[in-house]
């Protein structure tokens, strides 16, 4: 999720960058502090503490590269303005952190600065800021316990003005907060607990919430969800949750496996449970579940019965039968470890229909799920199917077993190619 991130961001960096030109031109950035580290001696227990945090924070989606050293950096983090690159946080002294004091690294988590270089939000510190001094220090001591790479960082690849890094001190100094508002109610330990999980650690609000003119997160819409480049990040609060049927059961069992009754992780959600959320102890699964649906949940929400033409219904379920049904059975029904049943998709169930078709004309890839789960690949329809096609066959997915309204055009299908 952090990569469709970073289309959200560059506007932002664009309003810093202009703004900060007109106000402050030529400003200087802090210099590298050259003080000597204080002394930092971890404890077995405290690093692996801070590699729990690791998984939790799921650092390894930006700073890991395919085949790559673990933490070494080096993932292409594509934008319409450029490309970000992760960097190398493994302890080697030339091209990670081998160098940095725990007050170094406290600081970039908090301040988003990196030795007196300015970083983008798309190392989310907007959200790491909430995170305590003492798990910042435990994230660190794991970091500087495992295996120096030394990989050179490759710099970002950026158009003017998004390069001029320089307008994130302005960026900061407007929009950066010490909290996030919150779309839940509640006051028990496991909602306090999954606050931090989701607000700090996990970074929800990044995809989940949508931003204004300049990048920042928008207060009075936390986890309302928000575009994320090609597709959307649905609406995590309280009542979307339970608008698409989810539980604090199912949530529970999404976040551990990957797979619950309303369909599996795929897309940006998919390396949110692989590398991150499968390994949350079941304790914090349930706070995270908690404090995403509230302390008092909302019951989930039956699927609404749905008035359709018959014939354009008809239509629909011809090409699921031709190229649907072998998958996901006749009835909507399914296959184990093979597809997911269709009846009460949470897909299906979303008002806009945006993420069913570019699942459709994009295919999903082999899902690997904790354990023996998994999920075989989708084939793309985008050119075995015509506009025509996919409009009928998402209106008779969406009305048959999503409650939403037959009301996909061609010319919507049309707009996503």
């Amino acid at each position: 999720m952090k990569r469709a991130l970073i289309h959200r961001l560059a506007h932002g960096v664009l309003f810093a960058a202009c703004a900060l030109t007109l106000t402050a031109c030529g400003q200087q950035e802090s210099p590298q502090s050259n003080a000597a580290h204080a002394a930092f001696t971890p404890t077995p227990e405290q690093i692996a503490h801070g590699r729990y945090l690791v998984k939790a924070a799921d650092c390894a989606a930006c700073h890991t590269s395919q085949d790559g050293a673990p933490f070494a950096g080096g993932v292409k983090i594509a934008s319409p303005y450029g490309a970000f690159y992760g960097s190398n946080i493994t302890p080697d002294k030339e091209h990670g952190i081998g160098d940095w004091s725990a007050d170094d690294f406290y600081r970039a988590l908090h301040d988003g600065n990196a030795r007196g270089k300015r970083l983008y939000p798309s190392m989310p510190y907007t959200s790491y800021r909430q995170l305590t001094r003492a798990d910042s220090d435990a994230i660190y001591a794991y970091l500087m316990s495992v295996k120096p790479a030394p990989v050179a960082n490759r710099a970002h690849d950026l158009r003017f003005p998004y390069s001029l890094r320089f307008g994130m001190t302005l960026w900061d100094m407007v929009f950066l907060k010490d909290a996030l508002p919150d779309a839940s109610a509640g006051q028990s330990a496991h909602w306090q607990r999954g606050r931090y999980l989701a607000n700090a650690l996990g970074h929800c609000a990044e995809c989940h919430t949508p931003r204004n003119f300049a990048g920042q997160l928008v207060d009075a819409k936390p986890l309302s969800g928000a575009a994320l480049g090609r597709v959307v990040a649905p609406d995590i609060t309280p009542a979307g949750l339970a608008g698409r049927g989810w539980t604090a059961a199912d949530l529970q069992t999404f976040f551990s496996v990957g797979i619950a009754p309303q369909g599996s992780a795929f897309g940006e959600m998919y390396p949110v449970v692989h590398l991150s959320t499968q390994y949350l102890t079941q304790d914090d699964v349930r706070a995270l579940s908690v404090y995403l649906l509230g302390d008092t949940p909302p019951a989930p929400q039956p699927l609404a019965a749905v008035s359709a033409d018959g014939a354009a219904l008809a239509a629909g379920r011809s090409v699921y039968l031709a190229v649907c049904a072998g998958c996901h059975g006749l009835a909507g029904e399914g296959k184990p470890h093979v597809a997911v049943p269709m009846n009460g998709n949470s897909t299906l169930r979303q008002a806009d229909a945006h993420n069913l078709l570019v699942a459709m004309l994009d295919g999903i890839d082999t899902q690997k799920f904790a354990g023996v789960e998994n999920m075989q690949a989708m084939p793309a329809f985008s050119s075995t199917l015509s506009d025509d096609e996919l409009a009928q066959l998402a209106n008779y997915l969406r009305a048959t077993w999503g409650g939403q309204a037959a009301n996909v055009t061609a010319s919507d299908v049309k707009a996503l190619r």
